[in-house]
């Protein structure tokens, strides 16, 4: 039997018997959902204010790549927990899965002198296994997850420091370095785009071919949509949306491209982010776990295996936090014992920011990325502007405070109810 996030949710009815859509307006007969809109506009306004207040020091080349390569590690996470958050659950221990695993590499490649490939091969298997042994825990134990990964967070901590002897361990090796660190190389050669300066033509080229690709899914979806009785958006306001898309992928593209191209961090993240996209909205897996989040009971009921899909979402988070914990480790070219510390904070706060719902079943890959980014342009944009410390924590704070509160919102006024 297919499982779609809609065949698990409770809604209220309006006027006239229609199902209700907790966070949807209308604008002059065009109607838009807050909840899944609301997250770009506000990216957008702080994207402009921040640029304004830095005299446009936020979007130049160099600094657009820096916010990149600085935050990847925390959006590579953001993308395993905005799974778990929609499946229901929480992980509190994926900073401490990030120290352990950039300790173990370091062992590894730089103490043991094994392959770097062989290494990294190593570390993600480990990743899986711990994210195996918090999973069985979690999924066929019946602890709740927030109490298992709480002592994971501890664990792993004191294994980290074990492994390390509190010290810290490198340096790592060119390539390991390079893909933290690094950028495509011109291949293509370097072309004039007139007051833009120049750019690279491979860089450009893979913007064009993300830009095809973002129409191509919006577009099946919009027809799916259709094809289902749903309500889609006006032709006009499609295109709008897609025009606004890709001119937003080429400003990118072009300003990276006139730094020192493509960071390699930004190419994984893209490979990361289409695949898991591809996997939570056209996968029966990824429909499960919208399906357990939305209504476990009603799940269960159609057959679904909620104790497997809670394992390997699990496991999926540890090897992403592995791969988070080699990227970080090699940024800094060494394993350190204080590695990820407040990562999980950042991460939840990325899928609540980006859409996530308190009580599971809603969320996306594409609007956590989004949600990290939001905390990723507060900090570099209150940097720029010299602010202390304890107030970038104070803005952080009331911004996640506000995504939350307005999920909340939207379904009461909406009389939806679990």
């Amino acid at each position: 039997m297919s499982i779609t996030p809609a065949d698990v949710k409770v809604g209220a009815k309006g006027d006239g018997g229609a199902p209700r859509q907790p966070g949807r307006v209308s604008f002059g007969g065009v109607s838009l959902n807050l909840r899944s809109s609301g997250i770009y506009i506000a990216f957008a306004a702080i994207i402009v204010l921040f640029s304004i207040l830095t005299d446009g020091a936020l979007l130049t080349p160099q600094n657009i790549s820096n916010i990149i390569v600085q935050n990847s590690y925390v959006l590579i996470l953001a993308i395993g927990m905005i799974l778990i958050i929609i499946a229901g659950h929480i992980d509190l221990s994926v900073g401490s899965v990030v120290a352990v695993t950039g300790a173990l590499a370091a062992v590894l490649m730089v103490n043991m002198g094994w392959p770097w490939p062989l290494a990294l091969l190593a570390t993600l298997v480990a990743g899986a296994l711990i994210g195996a042994w918090q999973g069985y825990w979690i999924a066929y134990f019946g602890i709740p997850a927030f109490i298992v990964t709480l002592a994971g967070m501890l664990l792993f901590r004191a294994l980290t420091m074990t492994v390390l002897g509190n010290q810290g361990i490198g340096p790592f090796p060119d390539q390991v370095r390079t893909l933290a660190n690094g950028f495509t190389d011109g291949y293509l050669g370097n072309i004039g785009l007139g007051p833009l300066g120049g750019a690279d033509l491979f860089s450009l080229l893979i913007g064009i071919v993300a830009i095809a690709g973002m129409f191509t899914a919006q577009l099946r979806t919009r027809n799916a949509r259709k094809g289902y009785g749903q309500s889609v958006e006006p032709m006009a306001l499609f295109w709008l949306k897609m025009v606004a898309g890709a001119a937003i992928i080429m400003f990118l593209v072009i300003q990276l491209a006139r730094f020192k191209n493509l960071p390699w961090v930004l190419v994984l993240l893209a490979i990361l982010v289409l695949g898991y996209s591809m996997m939570a909205n056209r996968t029966v897996f990824g429909r499960q776990i919208y399906a357990i989040g939305g209504n476990l009971q009603a799940a269960i009921m159609s057959g679904v295996k909620v104790k497997s899909v809670v394992f390997w979402i699990f496991v999926n988070m540890g090897v992403l936090s592995a791969i988070a914990g080699i990227i970080f480790a090699g940024r800094l070219n060494q394993a350190g014992p204080t590695a990820g510390n407040s990562f999980e904070l950042d991460a939840i706060a990325a899928a609540f920011i980006g859409g996530a719902a308190v009580q599971g079943g809603v969320g996306k890959v594409v609007g956590a990325i989004t949600g990290g980014l939001i905390m990723a342009v507060i900090n570099n944009g209150m940097s720029l502007i010299g602010s202390p410390s304890e107030r970038v924590m104070l803005v952080k704070g009331i911004v996640l405070l506000a995504a939350v509160a307005f999920d909340v919102w939207t379904k009461r006024r909406a009389g939806v109810s679990r």
